[in-house]
């Protein structure tokens, strides 16, 4: 894992993200209709929806936007349903990307994703075709700044709720969990008052991919920004090595 943190670019995205908060709010908002639909409204017995909670305050989101968005996801019978749509293809010099979605209507995110791929020189491809390059594994990323706690005390609550790894990089700390364990760790965490930078299920490239032509990254970011924009992309996953902002 080392030589990999992405805390650089959760940090760079947090930023990001403060100048599109209402994006952001919407794409969590329809993650907590599908956790909602799918397992009530109580965060209690819906260990999901405890999850899509965390993930949104870490974001930020305001606790009555939170709890609006489970009544309306309870209360409302018309809501629209949104049906999760996993997209795979390649970028520019064979780089991976996944392309996970929520939409109320497939033929237009179908679209609008493979416009994004085209547009970036890349193609969209089948279902398996770059997945495997990925291993789907809990992240836990806590910020050394904002985190008080020892490292082997750290650790040691991490290993004991169940995370497969746990590595110190220079500013953050990264817990790994097998998909199933994920809430438990993340929740032991919590209790300890830990606060966390981001926490995910995510998909963690096996390898990564350098690009050197500058035309080549134009289009690799033409292809994520495109994304970014599109409301039915939930998360893009990918294996290019992205330079640090400070490299940029």
């Amino acid at each position: 894992m080392s030589g990999h943190s992405k805390f650089a670019n959760i940090k760079h995205k947090k930023e990001k993200n403060d100048a599109a908060k209402g994006k952001i709010f919407t794409r969590i908002g329809r993650e907590i209709a599908v956790a909602v639909k799918e397992g009530g409204a109580d965060p209690a017995n819906n260990s999901k929806l405890r999850d899509i909670v965390a993930k949104a305050k870490a974001n930020n989101m305001p606790n009555d936007t939170i709890d609006r968005s489970i009544k309306k996801a309870a209360g409302d019978a018309n809501a629209a349903n949104y049906e999760a749509i996993t997209y795979e293809g390649y970028g520019p010099s064979g780089t991976a990307i996944i392309v996970e979605t929520l939409t109320d209507n497939r033929n237009r995110t179908a679209s609008n994703v493979r416009n994004a791929f085209t547009k970036g020189g890349g193609n969209v491809g089948t279902n398996g075709c770059v997945s495997f390059m990925f291993d789907r594994r809990g992240q836990i990323i806590i910020d050394k700044e904002e985190c008080e706690m020892e490292p082997d005390d750290l650790m040691m609550i991490a290993l004991d709720a169940g995370a497969e790894d746990f590595s110190e990089e220079e500013d953050c700390f990264e817990v790994y969990t097998d998909p199933d364990s994920f809430s438990a760790v993340r929740e032991a965490l919590e209790k300890e008052g830990i606060p966390m930078a981001s926490a995910d299920i995510t998909m963690i490239p096996q390898t990564y991919v350098d690009l050197t032509e500058a035309d080549d990254i134009k289009r690799m970011n033409r292809i994520l920004d495109l994304l970014d924009e599109d409301d039915d992309v939930q998360e893009v996953y990918h294996n290019w090595n992205e330079p640090d902002e400070e490299e940029d």
